[in-house]
């Protein structure tokens, strides 16, 4: 059935997207505080990320009619990103999204919002997605061109059947989600910790043994601070601009490459560690952009709009994987690559790189900007090879779910037409498991 049939038959009970025109919210009136206002850079890996969502003050929100969203409603991205698909979670006070996101508001009874989101994210909507864009200079899938689709609504007990199976692959790749959150947050703890601070050193200067480390390790940490000329830093160490440290963008891709196919990194597909989609095309095919070769330990930084969080770590990435002039790379030559990458992952690196941008509508810092910043670096490179010790595992590891994540979206993409179609039975697949 098509999403109009659906509509007129009850099954979808609202499809609507954002406020247009004037009612459209300006720049300056979104903050820290207010409803969460929601577009396509939201929905991260079939979740919606509520926390990172721009927040637009609750007496401008008072004024508009359209965009409210609640618990259940399935998005579905159609506007510049397009075809990404996740379900509102529970939340307390209400939430918005811009014209970037159509909401499908369901009957329960019709069609379970789990299901539908699972059929939105398999291969055979996607393509129909491509389809419509195919026939359009626009990249963007307007709400009545959606309400042209079509949707496989099987039985209800076969849609829970579906979405069981198919959700438990989704819970899979939610757990590795917040693993990875947990991972990531626990590096750049210590990073606070012991190089921002100094954590160790003042717990020796107050006759202390220093929390959670082992006498080897805390033995390299010195017991005083001296008030030089880089302020106040533990005795021998001193301030290092990230490009003492780093080489910034060194790797460029050359026409001499010898590369039939590119995988390509583009910067609105990555959030905070996470890449949500990996292009491939054919060599003179790629985008003009696409030219920042990476390199094992690599941290890409967006210098547009740095303070969204768009950075990753690559760790082995294939040869061909290039990411966008968007980014700087930041490739370690004096410090270990766990080092730098929780150095310029902190928020308070975030939110200075934010403020140093420029440009309007994009506002970007050039990639001296962030070589010039400055992190305490130990005159005992034993500390940074502690800190390595520790932390590297904890990226590995993310990296390590990361994988696992794409490849449960695989099978759960591979899955869903085989199971609507008989060719695999719910019961095989469980069986399976």
């Amino acid at each position: 059935m098509t999403i109009e049939e659906l509509m007129a038959d009850g099954t979808i009970v609202a499809h609507k997207d954002g406020n247009y025109g004037s009612n459209y919210p300006r720049v300056e009136e979104f903050g820290s505080e207010g409803v969460p206002f929601l577009t396509a850079k939201s929905l991260r890996e079939g979740y919606v990320d509520i926390a990172g969502a721009p927040r637009l003050a609750d007496e401008r929100a008072d004024g508009l009619t359209f965009g409210f969203v609640q618990e259940n409603d399935v998005l579905l991205s159609h506007n510049a990103t397009i075809g990404r698909v996740a379900i509102v979670p529970p939340h307390k006070g209400r939430l918005l999204v811009g014209t970037s996101l159509t909401y499908f508001r369901l009957n329960p009874q019709k069609l379970l919002p789990r299901y539908l989101a699972v059929y939105f994210a398999g291969t055979e909507f996607q393509n129909q997605l491509a389809a419509v864009m195919s026939h359009s200079t626009r990249n963007q899938v307007p709400v009545t061109a959606q309400r042209k689709l079509s949707v496989v609504v099987p039985p209800l007990p076969e849609q829970k059947a579906i979405a069981a199976v198919l959700g438990a692959l989704d819970d899979k790749i939610e757990l590795n989600r917040r693993m990875n959150a947990t991972l990531e947050a626990m590096a750049r703890a210590l990073f606070q910790s012991w190089f921002v601070d100094f954590d160790p050193v003042r717990a020796k200067l107050d006759g202390r043994k220093p929390p959670n480390l082992d006498p080897a390790t805390a033995a390299l940490f010195p017991e005083h601070f001296d008030h030089g000329d880089d302020g106040l830093l533990p005795v021998g160490w001193r301030r290092a601009s990230i490009e003492e440290l780093c080489e910034i963008n060194g790797w460029a891709l050359s026409k001499r490459d010898d590369l039939e196919t590119l995988e390509y990194i583009e910067i609105s597909e990555v959030n905070r560690g996470n890449i949500s989609n990996v292009a491939t095309y054919n060599r003179g095919e790629e985008p003009s952009r696409a030219r920042r070769r990476l390199r094992h330990g690599d941290t890409a930084l967006s210098t547009v709009r740095p303070d969204r969080g768009a950075y990753f770590l690559a760790l082995n990435p294939p040869e061909n994987r290039v990411a966008s002039t968007g980014f700087a790379l930041l490739t370690p030559t004096e410090a270990p690559w766990s080092f730098v990458h929780a150095a310029m992952t902190q928020q308070e690196v975030s939110d200075h790189l934010g403020q140093m941008a420029d440009g309007g509508a994009y506002p970007a810092v050039r990639p001296e900007i962030i070589g010039a910043m400055q992190v305490a670096i130990p005159g005992e490179s034993k500390i940074l090879d502690a800190f390595h010790r520790i932390c590297a595992p904890f990226y590995e590891q993310a990296e390590s779910n990361r994988v696992q994540s794409r490849t449960l979206a695989t099978l759960r993409d591979t899955l869903l037409p085989k199971l609507l179609s008989g060719e695999v039975s719910i019961d095989q697949v469980a069986l399976d498991a």
